[in-house]
Formats: structure tokens, C-alpha cells, sequence
């Protein structure tokens, strides 16, 4: 059980954040000083904040259910995560430092138009609201189970506004140098506190358990759907195909095309740096999600193998949580507990002030028709964030409605339009005589095709056969029918934005027009 010590730890880390996060972010003059840093971090923090900000509550409690119940192939994905940020690093880093650009879509406005660059835009505003709207909803529910083993009736409303508070004032404040600082922190103290964790698990597991795990098929790392059909493999997202190639192009669309991760990179001083930033926050993601299917591992020796009804749990993401609580000494289990929050606390803080970043320099400035300049820009970018803060809080509480079929259909988009913007980037790179009515035709079809493709198609194994019938997302699939494997989306929408973008392209001349 917690103990007076760990809500100690608890209240001690959210308020040295706040101030930390202020005396770290400085002084900002001008917007590149606020949502750049002036270019001028160095590239091991932003490495760690890159790692940071694509670790939310989810992985921490998430990732070891998923080596709980079944094994550790979702390590595949890692491999296609790495290879995805080598191709970035080559093909789309020199390029935004060649053209001093402040955001991601900034190319799509120089290639093809203001129209494209607000079409990528108002996408990426609208999916990281969703996406990261749910993940800050998701850090409250541990907090609310743990803090009812107590006798505290706190609500998720109030969870939520306690976490966003303090992490909008230090974004608001700081900029993106209190961002990136506090997430390289924040990065070492959930990984802390879980190699912590495996310490603890290791000297509490019966002897002879790994050759237990491992004789039940728990400890298979490499899955190659040997003896499958491709219908099969196609409908499974860790086999190490599916995972790879579909991973590498997931990683090349949210590491080359979502502001949230190419921001970070354009903080660093030369693109030497930021390929470095990029490439070694891979190695890092790597060994944190082997880090945390260890710990899944571990929990299920912990606990016998035990089933979750056996338990008294009834989703497999309360694991953690449980031993969390009652498996770690006092103290511990309070920097477990900050870990959690520092998990969300990071991925919001980033989400602000990318999303400021892109209002202002995407659609504000392209809109009014001139840049912003001195303590006028940096006034207005703060104003942005902190609507945008505002707004996340709002957008996060709507979840504690969990019968609300708008927000899942939201959230059920907003998993695949990576596909769109990575296929709009790669057709301004190699297809020249394409114009931006070709992209924005061929991105809004791609959205259109692929809400059809994740909830259209659906492959029943036993049968053997495909069935096409469009369900609702709020709605589950037919019983034995599995959809196409996630790490696909972005391999499907990218393909089909270069095929239609590609073929309107050809009503035009051999030379672009910008």
C-alpha cells in the first residue's frame, strides 16, 4: 500500500517540475527562441526528449501487458523503428535545415502551396488532439484505481486538471527549452523506476522461471508466419514483416512528418546533430520497450501466471498498477507513481507547444499575411498554448464519458493519417510535375480510403474467406473477423496518396508548379 512518503514523492516531483521547468526555459525573445530554442540544444537532450514524448502512460502500463498475456514479438516493431528514423534522417532532415524551415509542413507550403501546408496543418492539430487527448484521460485511470485503495474518492476531472495545470505552465512559460529539458528529466525517471522494478521482480521470482516462460512459448521474440497465407499474415501486426516494413514506414511519417518529433529535431544546432538525435533515440526505444516487455515478463512469473479474472482485475493495463502498489517498498512506489505522470506529463508538453508552433507559423502568419516578430510573436504563441491547454484538458475529460461513439470515431482516425502526410511529403520529393491540387485531392482520398480499409475489411482465418462490410468503430467486428494489422495504415496511405497524386500528375507538364 502507498504510504505517506510516496504522496510526499508525489506532491515534491509535480511541484519541482513547475519550477524547474521555469528556470530551464530562460528567457524567450522571438519564437525561434521560443518554440526552437534558438537551435541551440544539444543533441543527447533532444534525443531524450524524442524518446520522451513517444512514451506516454500507455507504454509504461501498456507495454508490459502486453508480455503478460502473450509473448515478446512486439519487440519486432522496434527493428522497423529504427530503420524508419535512418531513412528520415537521410531523405527529410537535410532538406528542413537546408530551407531554415520552423515546421515540418513548412516544405509542403514551399513545394506545393499555403493551401497544402494548412490541409497537413489543420491534420496534425486535429490528430494530436485526439491521440493525445486520450492519453493524458489514460494516465488518470491509475491514478484514480490507486488512489481509491486508499479511501480517496478523487475524480478523473480533477486528476486531469491537476497534471494539465501544471504541465501548461511550464510549457507556457518556458517554451520549448523547458519542454525539452524537463522531458529528458522525466525520461530518466520513468526508466528508473522501472529497471527499479525489474531489481525487485528478480529477487522475488521462483527459481527456474525463465525456462518455465519459455517452455509456454512466453519468452518468442521472432514471429515469420511460416505455414500462414498472406491473408493471414496481412491481419497480424506482429508478425516480423508486418512489424518491420509496417514500423519503418510508421516511423518515417511521425519522425519526418509530425511536427510533435520534427520540432525537437529542429531545435539541435546542425542537421549532424539532429540525425544523431533521431537515430540513437531509436537504440533508446528499442531497449525501453525491451525494458518494459521484461517487466511484463517478470509480472507474469510475479504472479504464477495467474489470469486476470484470478486476479480480481479485469483489464490486463491494471498489472503494473497492482504491483506498483503492492510490490514495491515506500518511496518507490511514489517515483513509479511520478514516472506514470512524467510519462503524460511529457507527451502533453510537447503537444502544446508543437501545436502552438504549427497555428502560429502554418496557419495564423499565412493568414495574416506577414510573420510576427519580437515580444509580439512570443505574447501570441503563448496565447496559443495556452488555449491549446485549455483545450486538451477539456477534450481529455470528455473520455470519462466512455459511451461517447464521436470521441472513439475520432480516436479510430486519427490511427491512421500518418499514411496521408508521409504519401504527400514523398510525392512532393519524387514526383516533380506533381501540383497541389494532385496532393490535396490524393491526401483527402487516401483519409477517405483508409477509413474504409480500417473498418471495412475484415479476414475471418477460419473461414477463410474476406468479408467487406463497413462497422462503426464504436461498434465491435463480427466474432472471429480480425482487421488488416496496424502497422499497415500507414504503408496502405501512403501508397495510395503516390498512386492518385502520381496519376493527376500526369495532366501536367514535367516541371512543378509551386
Amino acid at each position: 500500500m502507498l504510504t505517506p512518503l510516496d504522496y510526499i514523492i508525489l506532491v515534491v516531483y509535480l511541484v519541482g517540475v513547475a519550477l524547474f521547468g521555469l528556470v530551464f526555459g530562460g528567457k524567450q525573445k522571438s519564437t525561434s527562441d521560443y518554440f526552437l530554442g534558438g537551435r541551440d540544444l544539444p543533441w543527447w537532450a533532444v534525443c531524450f526528449s524524442v524518446v520522451a514524448t513517444e512514451t506516454s502512460t500507455l507504454t509504461v502500463i501498456g507495454v508490459p501487458a502486453i508480455s503478460y498475456g502473450g509473448t515478446l514479438v512486439f519487440l519486432q516493431i522496434t527493428l522497423g523503428y529504427l530503420l524508419g528514423r535512418l531513412i528520415v534522417s537521410v531523405l527529410f532532415l537535410p532538406r528542413y535545415y537546408r530551407g531554415n524551415m520552423a515546421t515540418a509542413y513548412a516544405f509542403l507550403g514551399e513545394r506545393f502551396g499555403d493551401g497544402m501546408r494548412a490541409t497537413a496543418s489543420v491534420t496534425f492539430l486535429l490528430t494530436r488532439l485526439l491521440a493525445d487527448g486520450v492519453r493524458l484521460f489514460a494516465t488518470a485511470i491509475p491514478l484514480k484505481v490507486i488512489a481509491a485503495t486508499v479511501g480517496l474518492d478523487v475524480s478523473y476531472a480533477v486528476i486531469i486538471l491537476v497534471i494539465g495545470v501544471v504541465t501548461i505552465g511550464y510549457t507556457l512559460v518556458g517554451g520549448i527549452k523547458a519542454v525539452v529539458w524537463m522531458d529528458a528529466i522525466q525520461m530518466l525517471i520513468y526508466l528508473g523506476g522501472a529497471i527499479f522494478a525489474v531489481f525487485v521482480l528478480l529477487g522475488d521470482v521462483p527459481d527456474g522461471w525463465f525456462a518455465q516462460a519459455a517452455a509456454e512459448g512466453k519468452t518468442q521474440l521472432f514471429d515469420f508466419g511460416v505455414g500462414q497465407s498472406l491473408s493471414q499474415w496481412i491481419t497480424t501486426p506482429y508478425l516480423f514483416w508486418v512489424a518491420v516494413v509496417g514500423g519503418a514506414v510508421f516511423s518515417m511519417a511521425s519522425h519526418g512528418t509530425d511536427q510533435l518529433i520534427v520540432q525537437r529535431l529542429l531545435t539541435c544546432r546542425t542537421v549532424a546533430d539532429s540525425k544523431k538525435a533521431l537515430v540513437w533515440s531509436g537504440v533508446m526505444v528499442m531497449f525501453q520497450f525491451a525494458l518494459f516487455l521484461g517487466v511484463g515478463l517478470l509480472l507474469w512469473a510475479h504472479y504464477g501466471g495467474a489470469t486476470l479474472a484470478e486476479l480480481g482485475l479485469t483489464r490486463s493495463d491494471e498489472i503494473f498498477p497492482r504491483f506498483i502498489i503492492e510490490g514495491l517498498p515506500p518511496g518507490v512506489s511514489g517515483l513509479l507513481l511520478a514516472g506514470i505522470i512524467a510519462a503524460a506529463m511529457s507527451t502533453l508538453s510537447s503537444s502544446l507547444n508543437s501545436l502552438a508552433s504549427s497555428t502560429l507559423f502554418d496557419l495564423y502568419e499565412r493568414l495574416g499575411g506577414k510573420p510576427l516578430e519580437g515580444e509580439k510573436a512570443v505574447r501570441v504563441s503563448r496565447l496559443m498554448t495556452l488555449f491549446w491547454g485549455f483545450v486538451f484538458v477539456g477534450f481529455a475529460m470528455l473520455f470519462t464519458n466512455t459511451e461517447n461513439p464521436v470521441v472513439e470515431l475520432g480516436l479510430s482516425i486519427a490511427s491512421f493519417t500518418y499514411g496521408g502526410l508521409l504519401g504527400a511529403f514523398l510525392l512532393g520529393l519524387l514526383v516533380p510535375r506533381a501540383r497541389q491540387a494532385d496532393a490535396v485531392v490524393a491526401f483527402i482520398v487516401t483519409l477517405l480510403a483508409l477509413v474504409w480499409v480500417v473498418q471495412g475489411m475484415w479476414y475471418s482465418a477460419e473461414q477463410g474467406r474476406w468479408v467487406f462490410e463497413f462497422i462503426a468503430p464504436w461498434n465491435d467486428p463480427r466474432a472471429g473477423f480480425r482487421g488488416i494489422g496496424w502497422p499497415l495504415y500507414p504503408v496502405i496511405g501512403s501508397a495510395v496518396t503516390l498512386v492518385v497524386g502520381g496519376l493527376l500528375s500526369l495532366r501536367h507538364g514535367r516541371v512543378a508548379a509551386a
